[in-house]
């Protein structure tokens, strides 16, 4: 695969550089050591990257070694593991030079000095802005975006032929269908879902924290108690009430219900798509349905790659990123290879013949990144468990705003 190097950053700053460039590279290790704690001489990148993107990276790798000298080892690991490996071998000199990675692991990284961030330049216009916004944090961007994931409306066509233009209206065309569920969300027993309830949460115009001008989040300032957290709380109440939204059914439930054609609509991401169709339901992929009036904006994930603060190769490094990496036949064959949107508005584009991935990206481009930062862990807990007990009749207003209180105690301890 040849692509397009001319981008923000020319390599002639790196030929420049590139007697001491090559005098500090380290060695690209093995599984545990990268080129940040080695002081070999060689010109190596390592980069660590998970099962299913490793061979769409192949390619690009070899081109980047052909065209500048400077060879990319390619180190597959296990993307659960990635977090952790990554935040304790950086500290110790070790880990690669680049680590594929979500967006919301962003805050504690940049907490403890992990990664560096990247010299985008002009390149960042070439991405979705929520891909952006999802790896900046106080202004730097710290992460080159390539695929991003969020929740839609996925719709049985023939059991709904037109999309619904509010909740309410996706209810009565629900009952309408004449079928057990006018509509489905997974939910888990005990602690509801907050990420599967957000959409509804901000069409009533909240939000967990509030966002800077940049689109990264305010740790200081828990919005979600304010009038409109309430609001929704009110309504999430009448919904428990009424069933329409169900704590009895789960994700595997709620997939089955979809998929058995007893209910034309389920709150879901691409994830249950090819399942859908393998049952030979005609899908459509919609926005998300307003409860409150406002845009339902479901948080989105971004994935991409981080660069270690502790590289002696951060030159090289950000040019395969930026100039490599963040180009359209790269991030399309990343795309083939996660069936993700693509995070850089040309591939996504192409992707864009797909239906269903225009579906998903679309509702994504409305989304809002999930919060990296890391006031957010203290959130989730306190989160589910005030959904549950309000979808089972506890008073809405009091519980929404012990919770809120909660988790201010809970950021301040």
């Amino acid at each position: 695969m040849k692509v397009n190097t001319k981008g923000a950053l020319g390599f002639g700053a790196l030929l420049a550089t590139g007697a001491l460039l090559l005098a500090g590279c380290a060695g690209g290790g093995g599984d545990d050591e990268g080129s940040s704690g080695g002081g070999d001489a060689s010109a190596k990148l390592t980069v660590w990257v998970d099962a299913n993107r490793v061979d769409a990276l192949k390619d690009v790798a070899a081109t980047f070694e052909e065209e500048k000298g400077i060879e990319v080892e390619l180190v597959q690991r296990d993307f659960t593991k990635i977090q952790a490996d990554f935040a304790a071998q950086v500290p110790t000199g070790k880990g690669p030079d680049i680590t594929v990675g979500a967006h919301d692991w962003l805050g504690g990284f940049v907490q403890d000095g992990l990664v560096a961030p990247i010299e985008l330049g002009d390149k960042a216009a070439e991405f979705q802005e929520v891909a952006i916004q999802a790896f900046t944090n106080e202004g730097n961007v710290y992460g080159l975006p390539y695929a991003t994931e969020n929740l839609a409306l996925m719709r049985n066509v023939d059991l709904a032929p037109e999309a619904p233009t509010s909740f309410d209206d996706m209810i009565a065309k629900g009952n309408a269908a004449g079928v057990q569920y006018p509509f489905v969300v997974g939910l888990d027993p005990a602690n509801a879902d907050p990420y599967h309830l957000y959409p509804f949460e901000t069409s009533f115009g909240n939000s967990v924290f509030a966002q800077n001008a940049d689109g990264s989040y305010d740790g200081s300032q828990l919005t979600i108690g304010d009038e409109s957290g309430l609001a929704f709380a009110s309504w999430l109440g009448q919904q428990g009430a009424a069933g329409t939204i169900n704590l009895n059914l789960t994700q595997d439930l709620s997939k089955e219900a979809f998929n058995s054609g007893q209910t034309p609509f389920i709150l879901t991401g691409p994830w249950n798509v090819a399942d859908a169709e393998a049952k030979g339901i005609t899908v459509a992929i919609d926005p998300i349905p307003s409860a409150g009036g406002q845009t339902a904006k479901p948080f989105v994930g971004v994935q991409g790659f981080y660069l270690n603060a502790k590289s002696d190769n951060a030159l090289a490094a950000n040019e395969f990123l930026v100039n490599y990496l963040a180009t359209e036949p790269v991030q399309t064959a990343l795309y083939e290879a996660g069936d993700r949107p693509p995070a850089l508005t040309a591939a996504y584009e192409k992707a864009a013949s797909d239906p269903i991935i225009a579906g998903f990206g679309a509702v994504g481009a409305e989304g809002a990144p999930m919060p990296s930062i890391p006031e957010m862990g203290a959130v989730w807990e306190f989160w589910g468990v005030a959904e549950v007990a309000i979808l089972k009749g506890e008073d809405p207003a009091a519980t929404w705003t012990k919770m809120a209180e909660d988790i201010q105690g809970n950021i301040g301890g």
